[in-house]
């Protein structure tokens, strides 16, 4: 981050508690709906390095970024000495994936086969969850289902850790359709023997963890609202 741009240490504290209150709130949230055993990560795309110690510091262990550009800006300015595991859930282009390799540990938006042999050919053995499309929507990522299988297949093939399934709520936010895609979404993680489905953001948490959720991808409940960021 530029000199201009340095957060005065008053702020950084102001923000570093009202993170940590957010967190706490949320973990209780979680908790209320019997999702002792789910996971939070914490979507820190467009916020600054900050905020990622931040919520480390609240006991966040996982974080999640949508832009390759705005983490490897960032990335510096991260305790090293509290490392967060992070997991890549944006879309993901090809182009990127060598100069993120040393700082991903879970590629979670995995949903095409070029994009699966340049992560075995960048980093061998690499965790990897792949995203699904569960509702059908032509602007979101994610495989098909029928194409999941052979995806599947491939990164097992290549040597790659798949761990789980992910995938995005649709964009109405109609509960029927919700519901419906993480359903399908958790039936086809149970079918491939995968651990872990990462689905559920800040709107629609309940429902993704009443669904079977191992995973819910959480920004604005803990930063709050989101400052602009430019095309990564």
């Amino acid at each position: 981050m530029p000199a201009k741009d340095i957060m005065p240490a008053k702020d950084i504290i102001d923000e570093a508690g009202r993170i940590r209150e957010n967190y706490e709130s949320l973990m209780q949230r979680i908790q209320r709906l019997g999702g002792d055993k789910v996971q939070i990560i914490a979507v820190t795309k467009t916020f600054p390095a900050s905020a990622v110690n931040a919520v480390v510091a609240a006991g966040c262990s996982l974080i999640g970024e949508n832009y390759a550009q705005d983490l490897l800006e960032k990335w510096p300015e991260v305790d090293v000495n509290h490392r967060p595991k992070v997991h890549f859930i944006g879309r993901l282009q090809t182009n990127k994936v060598r100069s993120l390799c040393q700082v991903v540990d879970v590629w979670q938006s995995v949903d095409r086969r070029s994009v699966l042999d340049e992560i075995a050919h960048r980093a061998p053995s690499a965790q990897v969850m792949l995203q699904v499309n569960a509702t059908g929507e032509s602007d979101k990522g994610g495989c098909a289902i029928s194409e999941l299988e052979s995806l599947y297949e491939r990164c097992i093939a290549q040597g790659l850790t798949v761990t789980g399934l992910m995938t995005v709520g649709p964009t109405s936010g109609e509960i029927v359709a919700t519901r419906q895609a993480f359903e399908v979404t958790a039936r086809f993680a149970q079918a491939l023997g995968l651990r872990e489905v990462s689905m559920g953001m800040t709107g629609d948490l309940e429902l993704a963890i009443d669904c079977g959720s191992t995973m819910v991808r959480i920004g604005s409940a803990i930063f709050g609202d989101r400052p602009p960021v430019a095309d990564n």
